[in-house]
């Protein structure tokens, strides 16, 4: 169940306040043509990829910010969005403007200076939400020549002028009537614009393909997973008949999906002409379903290496071989040279949701080294080609039976980035540990598909966590069913494969890292922090108060001789709902740093959430139980676990416990089986979700709210 933009209390104030504008020396909004040499080049003034540059260190060789002046940071301009939704992109920063992509892929761009807003564009995709697993987040544009490209959650590619924000092209990179979606930031490479999609727990088939930036045609396509047949496949071809086909047996995976989505982690190497993309989990999660002789079910939690002209297949190293746990390989991939065993390697440093931190040969994708960086009781460890040494009893789908896992399928590390600092060798990770209750269930994904809710296999996001057996009662404070428990910044030693330091966080689901020459690291958190590190000890030098939970990544830029940082602060995305605190969702706004900065955030708005009131009861437990089981699958999702919604008055999709919708079964049948809100962003249910569950679904919602009101919450 999905609602976008359904806000709930106060409104917000959307004006920008802006800090004393520097003169000006070259016209902000003017466009000089990007290309790869000034990518590889990589100005230290600017931020042209993603990840800054194309091996996405995500480390700025500035310095003026740096452990003795830090503490004279302060806030230089802002700009308030408008609403309260989890912000995911980093800034791109180009000749003086930042572009920027917020929830539902809209783009801004400002006036890097001052904070002018110079243009935005809304590409409406609101009623896609549905086709979503997790949240309508966008993690970022690209820029090449005189263009922006973004990629919208309903799969066009678009291209924009980036001076005037005029559309230029659009191309809709999968058929409407997949479950696919593009939550991630595309990426440039010889006028190849590069994108891959999301939507594995829905039942797709993922690819990553490239388009020409000047017309947005597609150049190629190769697919992360085998279809019908060997030759089932464009430019993956080859892979998919000599490498991936073989790896399924038994099933008809295709008609699951099979999975594989790249939605996130893409590096390249000029050198070596090589696109690395990160593989994501199986589609269903539970590999006994799609493919039931088992088989390592390529290209699936794997790093592959391809050619970026052409998307031809080099190589590839699998992470997680035949998935059944949600582990991704699409976390942030790092390329880096650094001296293991007494010489230079050029390695790939990735540490995906799995918990182990891999460092691989990027020429020949060899494995070199690998550890867990995290608790691990899924595998005891990785054996000398780096494969996992499973857990026995951790293919709950072979036992039939249940596997608390850890981690979940959050992962140690999710889409949050990472980086590197060459100064230090050591590789920033936010990190959070937890567990998870898998269990075997074909009702939902094989013999009980279904078009608009989940289709793990798994029994996805469960409210039923199952007795601690031998095989999980080493877990820690065992206790929920997206149990986490610990969380921290991690400085990890790639060569050493161990930990330099930790900082410990409140609360899971931090944001994203920036490493600085000036010996800093950068991250926010959960708690509405966004703080500077030293980086060598983890010691805490300045911290910022964000009025809001900061999940995004940081990028740094200078001009006029002076350095800035800038940050996206927002609260949501995939797990907010299950581990968020009640201050956490505050305004979603762009804050950007200097030294002597004097800008000042308004009051945090004091949003008043409508009471929970809900009606009597008149349906069995019975009936309340089927209707969590429902909720579980259609609309936990977007509204969260136990139908709370993202947050204390979140303009996000509502708390559902406070909906005055659940007064009446006709009004609630309206808005959902019906589709009355369609406006707002949460679609129609009628295809699948008749009179009859929800009536059972707004049972539940009335047990939710009751409990809520009768423990006193507010």
């Amino acid at each position: 169940m999905t609602m976008a933009k359904w806000v709930i209390g106060a409104a917000l104030a959307a004006a920008a306040t802006c800090g004393v504008a520097i003169a000006a020396k070259a016209p902000a909004g003017s466009v000089g043509g990007v290309d790869a040499k000034k990518i590889i080049a990589a100005a230290p003034g600017e931020w042209l990829g993603y990840g800054r540059d194309y091996h996405e260190q995500r480390f700025s060789p500035l310095d003026q910010v740096n452990t003795s002046t830090v503490k004279n940071l302060g806030l230089t301009w802002h700009y308030d969005f408008g609403d309260r939704q989890g912000l995911e992109s980093t800034p791109i920063v180009h000749n003086g403007v930042i572009y920027v992509s917020t929830d539902f892929a809209e783009v801004f761009a400002f006036d890097a200076r001052t904070g002018k807003k110079l243009w935005n564009y809304e590409p409406n995709t609101r009623l896609w939400q549905v086709n979503t697993c997790c949240s309508p987040a966008n993690r970022g544009v690209a820029i090449w020549g005189d263009k922006i490209f973004v990629g919208a959650l309903d799969g066009r590619l678009i291209a924009l002028n980036a001076k005037t924000g005029k559309v230029a092209w659009t191309t809709q990179t999968f058929p409407k009537t997949t479950r696919l979606s593009i939550t991630g930031a595309p990426r440039v490479i010889n006028g190849v614009v590069i994108i891959g999609n999301g939507g594995a727990e829905l039942g797709v088939r993922g690819f990553v393909a490239g388009y020409d930036a000047e017309t947005g045609k597609r150049k190629w396509r190769f697919w992360m997973v085998p279809g019908k047949t060997p030759n089932d496949g464009d430019a993956s071809d080859t892979a998919m008949k000599n490498v991936a086909y073989k790896t399924w047996h038994g099933g008809e995976w295709w008609k699951l999906g099979g999975g594989g989505t790249p939605w996130d982690g893409m590096a390249y190497d000029p050198a070596l002409d090589l696109l690395y993309v990160g593989g994501g989990n199986g589609s269903p999660w539970n590999a006994a379903m799609r493919s039931p002789g088992g088989g390592d079910n390529l290209f699936l939690g794997s790093i592959v290496a391809i050619k970026p002209e052409t998307g031809q297949y080099v190589w590839h190293f699998q992470e997680t071989p035949g998935d059944s746990w949600d582990y991704t390989s699409t976390q942030p991939i790092i390329l880096a040279d650094i001296k293991i065993d007494g010489r230079m390697r050029k390695t790939l440093l990735h540490a995906p949701k799995n918990g182990f931190f891999y460092v691989l040969d990027r020429a020949t994708g060899k494995f070199i080294q690998g550890t867990n960086y995290a608790p691990v009781n899924w595998a005891s460890g990785l054996d000398k080609n780096g494969r996992p040494i499973e857990t026995p009893g951790a293919r709950y789908g072979d036992t039939g039976g249940a596997f608390v896992a850890m981690p979940g399928p959050g992962g140690a590390h999710n889409w949050q980035p990472m980086s590197y600092s060459p100064k230090t060798g050591l590789v920033y990770v936010p990190v959070a540990e937890g567990s998870y209750p898998y269990k075997n269930d074909p009702t939902e994904g094989g013999t009980g598909r279904s078009k608009l809710g989940f289709n793990t296999g798994a029994g996805a996001f469960s409210a039923t966590v199952p007795t601690p057996t031998a095989a999980n009662a080493n877990l820690p404070g065992f206790d929920t069913a997206n149990g986490h428990r610990d969380a921290y910044l991690l400085a990890w030693d790639p060569v050493k494969g161990k930990a330099a330091w930790k900082v410990p966080q409140m609360k899971n689901f931090n944001g994203g890292t920036l490493s600085t020459a000036g010996g800093l690291v950068f991250e926010g958190n959960q708690m509405n922090d966004f703080t500077a590190y030293k980086d060598d000890t983890g010691e805490k030098l300045w911290t910022f108060d964000a009025q809001t939970g900061v999940i995004a990544g940081a990028a740094s830029y200078s001009l006029d001789g002076v350095q800035y940082v800038a940050i996206m602060a927002g609260w949501g995305g995939t797990t907010a709902p299950y581990s968020s605190h009640s201050d956490a969702n505050g305004p979603a706004r762009l804050l950007v740093f200097k030294l002597g900065g004097k800008d000042k955030l308004p009051p945090k708005p004091v949003y008043e959430p409508l009471p929970f009131d809900p009606p009597a009861q008149t349906d069995s437990q019975e009936t309340v139980a089927r209707g969590g089981s429902y909720y579980v699958r259609y609309c936990t999702r977007c509204h969260g676990g136990g139908a709370a919604g993202g947050g204390l008055g979140a303009s996000g999709p509502a708390d559902l416990r406070r909906t005055p919708f659940i007064q009446s079964q006709d009004a609630f049948n309206q808005v959902v089986v019906k589709g009355d809100l369609k406006h707002l962003g949460m679609a129609a249910f009628g295809e699948e979700v008749t009179e009859d569950k929800a009536t059972a679904i707004r049972a539940y919602i009335i047990h939710q709210s009751a409990e809520a009101k009768k423990a006193g919450l507010k």
